[in-house]
This record gives C-alpha cells, structure tokens and sequence, in this order.
C-alpha cells in the first residue's frame, strides 16, 4: 500500500473542500446572523489540516493502483464528514453533540437526507445553505469533482473513478477522465440553474429556490422548512419538483448522449430508462388510486397531486415530504418505503439498488423459468440489444446478495441499539437506500434515537452511497496482502 499517494490525495481534497466552507460566509454576510466567524474557522482549521497532509508527501509522483483508489475513496468520505461537522459543532446557533454533528454532515455528504435537526424555519441563513450544498456536492461525488481537478495538481484519478462511480458499465463517455468529469459537472449544474429558475418562477424566494434546487438535483432531500416541500403548499412547485426529481433519477450518461447527439429519442432505445418510466408510473397509479379509494383524500385531484409527488420522492431516494405520509394507511408508507430499495437508475444522483439491476435479475429470473420448461433451450440476456456477459449477471447476484446481509445485520443492530422492529427496519432501509425519512421513531427526525443508533446508520449511510462492495472491500483481508 502506497500510503504517501494516499495522504498526499487526502490532503490535497481537503484543501479543495475547505473552499466550500466559503459561500456560507457570503450567505452570512448578506443576512447578518452572526455565522461569519465559526464558517471562517471552519475553513481554516479544514485548509491547515489538509495542508499538513499534503505538505510531507508534496513530492511524491506515484501512480494509483485500485487499492489506494478504494482507500482514499473511502477515508475520504469519512474525513469529509468528519471535517463537515465544523460548522455544525462550532455555530452558536445550534447545541450539537458530535454524534449529531457527525450524522448530520453523513446524511448530506452521502445525499440521505435524514436529519437530526428540527425548527429549521428559525436557523440562520448560513446554517440553512451550508446543508444544502453538502448535499448538491455530494450528489455527483465530490471525488468525481476532484478527479477534474487532480490532474492539473498532478495526481491521476483512473482508480478513484473506477472506486467511485456507480452502476454496471464504468465507460468514460470522453476520451480523458478529466473530460469526463466536467461534462459530468456540467449537465449538473445545468440541471440545478434550470431547477432553481423553476422554483423560484413557481414562486419560492431567491434563497429557498437556489437550496431546494440544490436538494433535488442531488436526491438529497435536505430542505430549508421542518414541513420539507409541504411548506408552500403548492401544487407548481411541486410538479417543478417532480421534473426535476426525475430527470436527477436518469443515468447522467444518457443525459450527456442525448445532449452530445441531439435526439431526446436516445432516452426510449435505453431499456433501463424505460424500466424506471415503468416504475414510477405504477408506483404514483397505486398510491394515487389507494389514497382516494380509501377515502383519505375525498378529490381524486389531491390524490393524485400528493400520491404522485410522494411515490417519485421516495422511489428516487430524495425524501422530499409534500405531506406526512407517514399518517396514510400503513400499506402505502410500507410500499413505498419497499419501493426505495429499486431506487434510480445507475449512474444517477439516486441510491438503492439501482433500476439496471433490479431489470437483470428480473431477466435472469425469466431466463431460468424458460429454461426449466425447455431445458435444452439456450436463452440469452439482453441490456439495450446488447447480450450481457455472465460475469455481469455474477456481479449483480453478488451485489444484491451483499446489500440483503448488510441490511440485515444493520436491521438487527438497531434492535439492540432500542429501536422498534418498524422504525429499524425503516431507519435501515432509509439509510441504506440513502433515502432519508423513515417510519415511526424516525417519521420526523432522528433525534430522538440513541447516539449509538446513529452510528450505525452514519456507517450505513456510507455503505449505501459507495454502494456496499467498496466499503467491504476494505474490510476484507485479502485486500490488505501485499
């Protein structure tokens, strides 16, 4: 193991992180809530740190391999977060414990958006954009911003790439990584100008429209008021938010293909598109319908408008709340919460399993009950036209089957940390699925669990956002042989 490369890199992000921790400054300047100072701390003891780092190893011209690909894509997550707990613990305004802090800046870097704070409508301006904007950086992956950035500072980033990126297929859609990467940046930062000019049109605030399209282009979550989107009660903003929610749930490559070749149709050719279009059509048709069969809502317009609004926040993995859903009929908060584990498309802002796997293993399924009727038959699996190799379908089992022992054990891990079988079994699908809002306990905020909980969920948080093998890779010992 290289660790010079790998303190050199670490030290390097943060510096470039410790950069983030200044907009906040502006917010604070502008409203005049007295935040100034403790951002201002923020940033340097964030800049100093990374800087001693850095300084030992300046020298080092290494190149990665995948293992110090995977260790600094993993400890830097965490020191990240770590780092991302300044503000938090220093401000004045709020009485965090570390536990809380350390939470806090894990749900927003990772885009869970599950919250320990509440009376968010009275927090200072400062306070409020610096939790949206952990969660616009972390939509992308803040390594995958580094990765356009690192090469001009020396270091190559092939393997944090590769350590980073989600979903099946690891194509760089330029012929550079650094190309790769600022396209990438690109269509996300024109998702979120484009977001924010809907909100505010549709008649939010210049602060509140620039936070939430933060949140919603990132799948985060996060919002500026305690009662999430619910707080405008309007039916605009909310269909901007549906937009946007779902165009944040597509594969970012797809995106940049139909925008490279000008032809929107490139999205129907795309069988995992048309697979999550599927989705969150039955989806919101369900909810929608069982709201007003039930009686719950008497229109068959209110249905609609929350029971499609809330079946693409939560089967995205956002976890904006235009109401309590969690007061609805126990059937549908259950089945949309199940509904988080397909989550977006790969590639995506999104968590959970991913829709491209959820379709292969739909297909291997209707493969093996073609092939017990006509077992001399030889039936292949498809993707876009294309016959997938086994080693994916292996991969994908593989994947799938480490997601169910890891949502097990953080299940059962909850129990004894003294949550309910409901509020565990939500927690940990909301975590894991980097989702948000739970049920029971965890309907609200996270505040009232136990600090010991809280890790838990901070560790699956960070399981579901690198997407279960990077993590465990690391824990395995083969990894460490040298």
């Amino acid at each position: 193991m290289q660790f010079s490369i790998v303190f050199k890199t670490i030290g390097l992000l943060l510096m470039v992180f410790s950069l983030t921790q200044l907009p906040p400054l502006v917010v604070d300047f502008l409203y005049g809530q007295g935040q100034m100072l403790d951002f201002a701390m923020s940033f340097a003891l964030t800049l100093l740190a990374g800087f001693v780092l850095w300084l030992p190893f300046r020298n080092t011209q290494r190149d990665f391999r995948l293992r110090e690909g995977v260790v600094v894509v993993v400890s830097f997550w965490f020191v990240l977060s770590l780092f991302a707990t300044l503000p938090f613990l220093l401000s004045s305004a709020l009485d965090m414990s570390f536990s809380d802090a350390f939470f806090e800046s894990m749900s927003g870097l990772t885009t869970t958006g599950a919250t320990v704070l509440y009376g968010l409508d009275e927090l200072p301006k400062a306070i409020l954009y610096y939790r949206q904007q952990l969660q616009w950086l972390g939509g992308m992956g803040i390594i995958v911003l580094a990765v356009a950035i690192l090469p001009m500072l020396g270091v190559g980033g092939m393997q944090l790439y590769h350590a980073e990126s989600s979903g099946i297929s690891k194509e760089r859609l330029t012929p550079k990584l650094a190309q790769t990467a600022k396209a990438l940046w690109k269509i996300y930062i024109g998702f979120t100008i484009a977001c924010a000019l809907g909100y505010y049109l549709a008649g939010m605030d210049l602060f509140d429209a620039i936070g939430h399209s933060y949140s919603t282009v990132a799948i985060g979550g996060f919002s500026t008021h305690d009662a999430s989107i619910g707080f405008f009660d309007s039916a605009v903003i909310e269909a901007v938010a549906v937009i946007f929610m779902l165009l944040a749930g597509v594969n970012f490559s797809l995106h940049f293909f139909v925008w490279q070749k000008k032809n929107p149709l490139i999205y129907i050719q795309d069988s995992e598109f048309k697979t999550y279009l599927v989705i969150l059509f039955a989806a919101a048709i369900t909810v929608s319908a069982y709201l007003f069969d039930s009686g719950y809502y008497s229109q068959i317009g209110e249905s609609l408008r929350h029971g499609v609004f809330q079946a693409v926040s939560i089967a995205t993995t956002t976890g904006f709340a235009s109401t309590n859903y969690s007061h609805w009929p126990l059937m549908l908060p259950v089945l949309l919460i199940l509904v988080s584990f397909v989550g977006a498309c790969a590639g995506s802002t999104g968590g959970g399993i991913k829709v491209v796997r959820i379709l292969l293993m739909f297909k291997l399924a209707m493969k093996e009950i073609r092939q017990f009727i006509h077992p001399n038959a030889y039936v292949s699996i498809k993707l876009n036209q294309k016959s997938v190799p086994e080693s994916i379908l292996v991969s994908v089992w593989g994947f799938f089957s480490l997601y169910v022992m890891a949502f097990v054990m953080i299940f059962i891990a909850l129990m004894f940390a003294g949550l309910d079988q409901i509020s565990a079994f939500s927690a940990t699908a909301a975590s894991i699925n980097n989702l948000g809002p739970g049920l029971g306990e965890v309907a609200a905020n996270y505040t009232s669990i136990s600090d010991s909980a809280k890790w838990i969920l901070s560790f699956a948080m960070l399981l579901g956002r690198l997407e279960i093998l990077t993590l465990i890779a690391l824990l395995h010992k083969a990894f460490w042989r040298f």
